[in-house]
Formats: C-alpha cells, structure tokens, sequence
C-alpha cells in the first residue's frame, strides 16, 4: 500500500518564501484530488487547499489565499505547494493527503492517504 512522501520543509524567515513537494508511487493517485494540511503545535490538524483531479480547480483556506498556491505535476507524480510571504503562523508540521474526487475533499474532508509531514519553521 503506497503511501505520500513530503519533503521541502525548513527554517525560514518572516516574508520569505518555500516550495513543498509531495510525491506518490505510481498511478493509483492521478484520479484522486489532492491537499495539503498542516498541524501547528496545540492545534488541531488543519485544511490548507485542495487541487481536483484534474487540477482545473482550487481551494484554499483563507488564510493563505493570495500567498500558497497548489499545483499538480503529473508527470513527475506530484503535488505541490509554493509558499510565499510566510508568516510566523504558518510554523507547523505540513502534510499532503489524497482524496476520491466523490467525498467534500475541497473542504477537507475524505482524504485517507496521508504522507508522514514535513516541518516548516517560520521565524521574525
């Protein structure tokens, strides 16, 4: 059973940017809608945005619209997630998850492939 592999996560500072990518084995996923979450200390896992199947569509949490965006590479079997003008609040472990296109994915709910996360450390 293949499972999500994040990597890109590090130390970064207060208006730079980071691009994470998240990778699976084969080709069971290009027909699943895929995410990004992230979990900040204390917190309860949270929805960072979603990209379709077809990558035509996407959602994000208010909170990072105008400044993540998600994109698809399918032919390095990939998602990714491009970082800009992070914020110290952004400072949690970043995991990607896959979905079946037929569940509400686009506000976080029906992913049950997950990676096992990659931290991301904002600092002022």
């Amino acid at each position: 059973q293949a499972r999500l592999e994040e990597s890109g996560g590090g130390l970064v500072q207060a208006g730079g940017s980071l691009r994470l990518s998240c990778v699976a084995p084969g080709r069971w996923w290009s027909s699943y809608a895929k995410a990004w979450f992230r979990q900040a200390p204390g917190k309860e896992r949270e929805f960072v945005a979603a990209i379709s199947w077809t990558g035509q569509s996407t959602y994000y949490a208010e909170a990072v619209k105008g400044r993540f965006t998600i994109s698809r590479d399918d032919a390095n079997n990939t998602v990714d997630l491009q970082m800009d003008n992070v914020k110290v609040e952004d400072t949690a472990v970043y995991y990607c998850a896959a979905a079946h296109p037929r569940t509400n994915y686009h506000i976080g709910q029906g992913y049950d492939a997950w990676g096992q996360g990659t931290q991301v450390t904002v600092s002022s």
